[in-house]
């Protein structure tokens, strides 16, 4: 039940396609378990976008977004053939979410144990938006493909001022940037100076250094604790993120956020299963740390940390564990014993 003593948060509830039904389902059952104050609009983007209102990103969910500025969504597929974008793409430039964070923190112990990474991602520009053309030659119309990126000084420094004001609030000591300015010397150079810039500000607080992308991909895997935060072009940290998340169990078990000067959206990270759909074997724990980091955001870390303590327990002491997990348990079974878990941590 939602507690009357607080304040009730209006957000956009979108379950995506594939698993994301089923995700969503056991992390909304989770939070009002939680006791999380959350309104939620249900609203559709994706495959199920198109198939009720005949767009990915349908107006009534851009509505939604724009008015509640807060949405909780599951994954979502973009529809092959001509015509649809990527609805995760147009929802970042449509409420301009620059920051992209990606956080990775060892809940099970494995192959890497106290793993404790977060990783801040330009959403914008770079290579990731795939400004594409083709130059035809002779009879072949697609004889050469040509693919550029564009890194703003203004939006360097934006994202990298957010990520060390994010070092500072969550008593992170370290950023390291992350680029290829030895070769993209332009599109990535820029980059590493407007952090160096901003770096400058934050001095005796929180520590800069950086790498370059090959070095540092390599360096996850030999020794992982070096690294408290990266801060990454668009690019680079889509891939970074996923081997980050690769260090403490796969992509269902990172969460992601989206922020905006004044909208923020939190994700699941891995993409909609269809293969698993509707066979209730789903891990939801993406989703539900993306749920954590809402209630962060809100302003309602108590909360937060029951439900992380409540996920930690459920996998280490009740041992209840989904099968991408080397566990049996479905999603219900899962959500059931995290909701007794969140009982006992009253």
């Amino acid at each position: 039940m939602i507690r009357n003593c607080q304040q009730k948060f209006n957000a956009t509830l979108i379950p995506g396609d594939g698993i994301g039904p089923e995700v969503v389902d056991a992390t909304v059952k989770v939070l009002d378990a939680l006791g999380a104050p959350f309104e939620w609009d249900i609203q559709h983007a994706g495959i199920a976008g198109v198939e009720a209102h005949g767009d990915a990103l349908p107006p009534q969910t851009l509505a939604s977004i724009r008015e509640r500025k807060l949405a909780l969504k599951g994954p979502l597929t973009t529809p092959i053939g001509e015509g649809f974008r990527s609805a995760n793409v147009r929802l970042r430039e449509e409420f301009q979410l620059f920051a992209n964070v990606r956080p990775v923190k060892t809940l099970i112990a494995g192959r890497y144990d106290d793993i404790d990474i977060v990783l801040i991602r330009e959403n914008l520009g770079g290579f990731y938006v795939a400004h594409e053309y083709y130059i035809p030659v002779g009879d072949d119309p697609k004889a050469v493909a040509v693919s550029t990126g564009m890194n703003t000084r203004e939006g360097s420094k934006r994202i990298a001022r957010f990520a060390f004001e994010y070092a500072v609030k969550n008593g992170r000591k370290k950023v390291t940037v992350v680029h290829k300015a030895n070769i993209l010397k332009a599109l990535t150079g820029i980059f590493l100076e407007a952090a160096r810039e901003v770096a400058k500000e934050y001095e005796g607080r929180v520590t800069m250094n950086d790498m370059i992308v090959d070095a540092c991909a390599m360096q996850l895997v030999l020794n992982p604790w070096q690294f408290d935060m990266l801060l990454c072009t668009n690019l680079f940290g889509d891939i970074l993120s996923d081997e980050l998340a690769g260090l403490v169990g796969g992509l269902g078990m990172a969460p992601g956020a989206n922020f905006g000067a004044d909208t923020a959206i939190f994700e699941a990270v891995h993409g909609s299963a269809p293969d698993i759909a509707g066979r209730g074997i789903a891990n939801p724990i993406s989703l539900l740390l993306g749920a954590k980091m809402m209630l962060d955001h809100v302003g309602l870390p108590d909360l937060s940390a029951r439900l992380h303590n409540a996920i930690f327990d459920t996998l280490n002491i009740s041992q209840v564990r989904t099968g991408d997990l080397m566990g049996t348990a479905t999603t219900q079974q899962f959500t059931d014993a995290l909701i007794e878990r969140l009982g006992s941590l009253k």
